[in-house]
């Protein structure tokens, strides 16, 4: 099996691929735009607050001096 992603660039492209999922030729799949930036947004949720500038760079400090 081969994949690609592919950008349509007219309507009209859509509804031959989707005629061809329907004579299962092809199989589609659709993917979530910013996969990445869901997931960050949805673990910031959860989180009552950021963390400052100076909690970060405290932090990195620590880790650095670890090593």
């Amino acid at each position: 099996m081969n994949t690609m992603r592919i950008n349509i660039l007219n309507p009209k492209a859509t509804r031959l691929l989707k005629d061809l999922a329907d004579l299962n030729l092809i199989e589609i799949q659709h993917t979530p735009k910013n996969g990445f930036a869901s997931v960050l947004k949805k673990l910031r949720s959860k989180s009552s607050s950021a963390p400052t500038l100076d909690e970060i760079t405290s932090e990195v400090e620590l880790v650095r001096a670890k090593r």
